[in-house]
Formats: C-alpha cells, structure tokens, sequence
C-alpha cells in the first residue's frame, strides 16, 4: 500500500484531516509512489497561528546561533545526497545526474545563508546633524509561505526557506502536490536539527491550500514559482491582502545563434538546454533564432544530436532524459506540437508517440524539434514546458534581438557567437532577467538573485542571495540624538 504523507506543524507530524487524497506516480511507470492530502483551510490556519507563535522567540535568537542550524542541515543533506537526488528522480522523473545537479544547488544556497551575519548588516551615519546619528537595521518581517512547484522539488524550496529562517523569520512549505515527497524527506532532516517548534512547518495540498496561505493574517511573506497565469494570482490575491511576494512564472526562453558560434560547442549546449529534464524548467531554451544562414549548419546537427539522447528512466545508467510529469503533460504538449504543424511549422525530428520498452505506461516523449516557425503562432508564443524546440530564421543580430523583446516573457535569453560586439550588443539590449552568452542555461550561482522580467516575474525582489536577505527583512531607520547629561555630573 502506498504511503500517505503527512503534514509537519510545530514540530510534530501529524496525518491531514484532508477528505480528498491524489496519487503521486513515478511518471516513468505510472507506479503509485504514495497519496499526498489536500489540507483544508483550518489545517493552514493552525499551522500559521503557531507558526507565528514562534516568530518572536526565534527572531530574538541571535543570527549567530541560527545559523548553527543550518550548518548542521548542510551536513545532514550531504549525508543524504543520493537518497535525496534518488526521490527527485522516481517522483520527477529527470535523470538522475540532473536530480544530483538541484540537490548541489540546494546545498549551495544553504551555504550562501550561512553568511547571514554578515548579509544581514545595517548601515550607520554619524552626525547626519549636530549631535544625531543615523542608522539603518534588518529585522524578519514574521511568517513566510512558500509555494513550490514540480519541476525542481528538492531546488526550488531551498531558494528561500535557508534565506527565510536565518533572517529570523517562520516558515511553512507547501510543495507541489505532484512531486510532494522529497520534501518529506527534507523535513526528515531538519527534524533532525533540534529547531524550535513552529520555526518550519510543512503543509500538503492544492489550490484551496494555496489561497488559503494567500488569505491568511498571520502570514507576512508568500514565495512562489509555477506558471504565469497562477503566479499573477498568487501576486494579486496575496498583495491584496497586504503581504509583500514574489511569484516567479513562465517563461519562452529564446536562444541566438551566429553563423560564427562553435558548432559542436553550441550543438551540444543547446540540445542539453532544450531536453534536459524533458524541457520542464524555466530555463529550458524552447526557441532558436538563427540569423543570417545559421540555421544550414544548426538544424541538422541539433537533429542528429537530439536524435541520439537516451530516453528512459531516469535512475537507469545512461539515461539523459525522463518522462514528462503527468499524462495530461504529454497529451498536452502533443496537442502544441500538432498546433504548430497546422500553424505552417516544419517537423525536423519527430518525439510524439514514444515508446520505451519495459516502460510502456510511462509518460514519454522523446526530443521533438519544429522549424520555421512562423512568428505569432501559437508555439512561438507558448510555453511548452516540454521537450519541443522550435526554430525561427532572421537576417540581422538587430532583428533576432527585436524577435526575443517583443515575447511577453523575460526570463532568461541567450546568445551563441564568436563576436564580442554581438555579445555585448545583445547583453545590452535583450529584456530578459538572466542571460547567457555562449551557455544555455544561464541559472544564476546560490549568491546571485534569480531574476525575471516581464511577465515572468510577479514583485521587486527575487530568490537567492542578497535578494532573498532583503526579501525576507524590513529595514528600520533609526534617528538618535543624545543629551551630554554626563557634563552636569562633573
């Protein structure tokens, strides 16, 4: 019988209430790994009450002893490295040196919150008038929600909850419920760390779970990351109630390519980008720009490179790509790949109705690539979120900037060349958050924020590093002046 997960309040686990249970299959073979609830609203409510019960105790501990925590999490997670990788691979599906790479990222980011000493520090002014001083300090802004998606389990949560807790503050997770049990494995782990009760709380569930953490009081702080159109309800409903948020969404995440960018360097970048974790994260290139022929040289070798990825589960040897998440992924991105044909697209390599022997219920694709794709059409304008790339052709560097700026996403964009001024001129010019010269998944290091523009982001401030200090901290400004009593004394 399939596990069913629970939830973790105040520093217990406890079974939902929840009526309504979903299956979490391993999308490889449709097997049920377990059952995650969809908690109710009261259950967020009391994990929200005694979460913001233990705000003020932990805000109150040193910085210097709350990082303590973390470097034992740190230890703890490397420990369980390939337990931890394994679990995103069997409810993910991606390959698992892929699932290695989130759970390095994860780490990385907790090592970069270790630093909060000294990220966290104010700044002070002295006699900003005759006798007065200035300063300014960081204090936690109380209890944080985060709301975790699919695609990185076992990243994406680390990109805010080491942040979160070392500035001070409370915080709940709520992860997808599609890939909901690495996350039971982490809170295994910080189990393990001795952390006041109510500090971290874990609550499963769907979209009454997630509005019911937009709407609550007790929460000052929501985190999110998913699609465009639940990112902008996220911002919305959780500004509206007076929380500060960052809700990073979609993205159509096109990549340049020169006639004089290294042909097997960029062949085998770009193919890496498109279809490694069957195109389902962020910054998945989903759309080559070929400018001035390229496309001669580059469609051909992406096909060939494509062609030869091995597709399977993700935790046998070899293996590059997994399945996509869910049937309805698959059904969906077929239907896309259909749409462009009937939209004046060319077919180069053809992934739909995949096979794998020994996994024939799981839910394959394989590398899909559709060029000449008209511009406005439907796949050039979609994000797929799956293992489909499409290919469009310009005549200028000028042209192909203008085509990446007129995409309603600006999450990541990239370039391949031989030529610094291209380079430069693109850097300068793309409207997108995080790009990438000469490398095709342009994701910033644990110390850098994770950026996004246009509708690809939701907010001011993003994950990661100084960003995520920031997010996590409301400033204070304090002005001070003292009388020299002392002088009477004497």
């Amino acid at each position: 019988m399939a596990e069913k997960l629970l939830n973790y309040i105040n520093g217990a686990w406890r079974e939902s209430k929840a009526t309504t249970y979903l299956n979490v299959p391993n999308p490889a073979t449709d097997e049920v790994l377990a059952t995650v609830p969809l908690s109710p609203p009261e259950e967020v409510d009391e994990a929200a009450r005694l979460a913001l019960a233990a705000f003020p105790g932990w805000r109150r501990t040193p910085a210097t002893a709350r990082i303590q925590y973390l470097f034992k999490l740190k230890m703890l997670m490397e420990e369980h490295f390939e337990d931890l990788a394994r679990s995103i691979t069997l409810e993910n599906g991606k390959a698992l040196d892929d699932a290695r790479g989130e759970m390095r990222r994860a780490i990385e980011n907790v090592e970069v919150a270790c630093g909060i000493p000294t990220m966290m520090m104010g700044d002070f002014s002295e006699d900003v008038a005759k006798g007065v001083d200035e300063y300014m300090i960081r204090q936690p802004v109380g209890v944080a929600a985060l709301i975790c998606p699919f695609n990185f389990p076992g990243m994406i949560p680390f990109w805010y909850l080491p942040y979160a807790i070392a500035c001070g503050n409370t915080v709940i997770v709520k992860p997808s419920e599609r890939c909901p049990i690495t996350m039971q494995k982490v809170f295994r782990l910080l189990e393990q760390l001795g952390l006041p009760k109510g500090v971290v709380n874990l609550v499963n569930g769907g979209p009454d779970t997630v509005n019911a953490l937009l709407d609550h009081p007790a929460i000052s702080a929501v985190t999110f990351v998913g699609s465009t159109p639940v990112a902008r309800h996220v911002y919305a409903r959780a500004a509206a109630n007076g929380k500060r948020v960052q809700a990073q969404g979609g993205a159509k995440n096109p990549i340049i390519i020169l006639p004089d960018a290294d042909v097997s360097l960029t062949t085998r970048i770009v193919t890496d980008s498109a279809f490694g974790n069957a195109g389902q994260r962020c910054l998945a290139a989903s759309l080559a720009v070929t400018v001035a022929g390229a496309e001669k040289t580059f469609i051909p070798a992406l096909a060939e490179a494509a062609s030869k990825l091995v597709v399977g589960n993700g935790l046998e040897p070899g293996v590059q790509m997994g399945p996509v998440i869910t049937p309805q992924s698959k059904a969906r991105i077929e239907s896309l790949i259909q749409k462009g044909l009937e939209e004046g697209a060319e077919m180069v390599l053809d992934g739909r109705n995949a096979s794998i022997p020994g996994h024939e219920r799981g839910y394959f694709l394989r590398p899909t690539i559709i060029a000449d794709v008209p511009p406005g059409s439907t796949i050039a304008r979609t994000e797929i979120f799956g293992p489909v790339l499409g290919i469009m052709r310009v005549e200028t560097v000028e042209e192909a900037i203008a085509l990446v700026n007129s995409g309603e996403y600006g999450n990541m964009a990239c370039i391949f060349t031989s030529s610094g001024a291209a380079a430069r001129k693109f850097r300068y010019e793309a409207e997108a958050g995080n790009i990438g010269i000469n490398i095709g998944v342009a994701a910033p290091m644990a110390f850098f924020p994770f950026s996004g523009w246009k509708n690809s982001f939701f907010g001011t401030l993003h994950a990661q590093g100084k960003h995520a200090v920031e997010f996590f901290t409301q400033t204070k400004v304090v002005v001070e002046r003292w009388l020299e009593t002392w002088e009477r004394k004497f």
